[in-house]
């Protein structure tokens, strides 16, 4: 089983990295599918800056959200592991206090660390065991969840009315720290993650007008994407201006795949919530120009795992102690040194609701209460227990949707109440759709991948467990 587990070494790969370590700015979206971007073939939607980058740097064709919700996925991000285990199943749940995380480590590698826009791993408020501020990051102004027009954001736990499009605002807070670290020369990260376009959907005006011949709330949508497309610009165009652009990896992807009915998977089946590839596949863009002068287009499977991993090999980082990681360092692909993903993919989705999180309601009772010299308990209350190991979950059964990603190859398995066990293989290169069962079709191939996802399954379980903290 640990042949299956990657025992992380930040190894540099063939082409040594003769950069200074670069500044990290990761740019994530809320619920934008593949197919929700003008460069990916969306008929209607407007995304020139998005567009610009797709053509001039790094575009990842063939890359996968860790989860089909959104905190999990975040939470692969930040750790580089697979997002069950350290039990965030779904939606609203939070980060693990134990985990460690690509803040904590560049923090202790010099980095100024910051985090803006939506956060749903946990509490905003100054006391949280599970805030950004206790996840590593120096200076952070969030929300709990999703935030639309006008948000109220916490400033490192004191609630702060902020006016205009929230992906505006995002970007402008972002760009504020950034700015700051230039004038000091420090180098940083910045994890910037907008609230957009998440339902309900609500544009400027001068977003919705671009697409006045659709229905109102498909305007609000494509208008969402528009003004996030518009706030990542100015990012973009910021770390030219502070003459960072060179060598700072800017690193964009979204959190799940497309909404159902209104987004846009590319064709794929299913859509949030699913993990066949309509709710995984999403849009990922990324450039360093110091290292990659010369855009390209990657093909090979990734994941929102692989950041952490990828991020510390960039930085010239090796902590001395990291949990089992699922992700892996994406360099030699970047540079050609490997043609191929030497990993595969898994992904297991278990059933069970989110833990809701209304991040309007919390945050219009912070910013009363604080007003009133008081600090509400509901939300500190909600995750006290962010960190205890519940009842040791069983490592021989693993209910609910998981999937084994072998290159092309995706192998299904799907375990209902009852514990019974059903099996689907496609080839994604001839069906990206899903829709053509080949089990009987590869007798050599699925016994090899049922066991390799069985095997992953219980070492996840186990680190759900809490084996990794021990």
């Amino acid at each position: 089983m640990k042949a299956l587990l990657l025992s992380f070494l930040v190894t540099v790969s063939a082409q040594a990295i003769t950069t200074e370590p670069p500044n990290i700015v990761l740019v994530m979206a809320d619920d934008q599918g593949w197919g929700d971007m003008a460069y990916n073939g969306h008929p209607h939607l407007k995304t020139p800056n998005f567009d610009a980058m797709a053509k001039e740097g790094i575009r990842f064709d063939n890359f996968h959200a860790a989860a089909p919700v959104c905190s999990p996925t975040r939470g692969s991000v930040l750790t580089g592991r697979t997002p069950n285990r350290f039990g965030c199943f779904s939606w609203g749940y939070p980060l693990r206090p134990q985990e460690i995380t690509v803040a904590e480590v560049l923090k202790e590698a010099g980095y100024r660390t910051g985090h803006y826009g939506k956060w749903h791993l946990g509490g905003v408020q100054k006391a949280s065991p599970v805030s950004p501020g206790a996840s590593g990051f120096d200076h952070w102004i969030s929300a709990p969840n999703f935030f639309d027009m006008d948000p109220i954001l916490s400033d490192e736990g004191t609630a702060k009315q902020f006016k205009g499009d929230s992906s505006d605002i995002t970007a402008e807070l972002a760009i504020q720290y950034i700015r700051q670290q230039s004038n000091q020369k420090q180098r940083f990260l910045a994890v910037v993650w907008f609230g957009s376009p998440h339902s309900p959907h609500r544009a400027l005006e001068e977003d919705r007008t671009l697409y006045a011949d659709q229905p109102k709330n498909v305007q609000d949508f494509y208008g969402e994407i528009t003004a996030m497309d518009r706030a990542f610009g100015r990012i973009r165009q910021e770390l030219k201006d502070l003459e960072l652009s060179e060598n700072t990896v800017l690193w964009y992807c979204s959190d799940n795949g497309a909404l159902p009915k209104i987004g846009s998977s590319g064709g794929r089946r299913g859509n949030k919530g699913n993990i066949y590839e309509g709710g995984l596949l999403v849009p990922a863009l990324m450039e360093w120009p110091a290292l990659f002068a010369e855009p390209k287009v990657i093909t090979a499977p990734c994941t929102t795992s692989d950041i952490f991993p990828t991020v510390l090999a960039m930085a010239k980082v090796e902590p001395e102690k990291l949990h089992e990681l699922d992700g892996i360092n994406l360099l030699p692909l970047l540079e050609g040194t490997e043609k191929k993903r030497n990993r595969s993919i898994g992904f297991w989705e278990r059933p069970g609701k989110g833990i809701p999180t209304p991040s309007e309601e919390w945050m219009s009772d912070l910013l009363a209460a604080q007003a009133d010299g008081r600090e509400p308990e509901g939300e500190n209350r909600l995750f006290k227990d962010a960190g205890v190991i519940g009842e040791p979950m069983s490592v021989d059964n693993f209910p609910g949707h998981a999937a084994w990603l072998d290159g092309n190859w995706k192998l299904h398995r799907i375990e209902d109440k009852k514990g019974q066990v059903e099996w689907e293989l496609y080839d994604l290169s001839a069906d990206p759709t899903e829709s053509r069962v080949l089990f009987a079709e590869q007798p050599e191939r699925v016994p090899q991948m049922q066991m390799a996802l069985e095997d992953w399954l219980e070492s996840v379980a186990r680190s759900l467990n809490g084996e990794d903290y021990k």
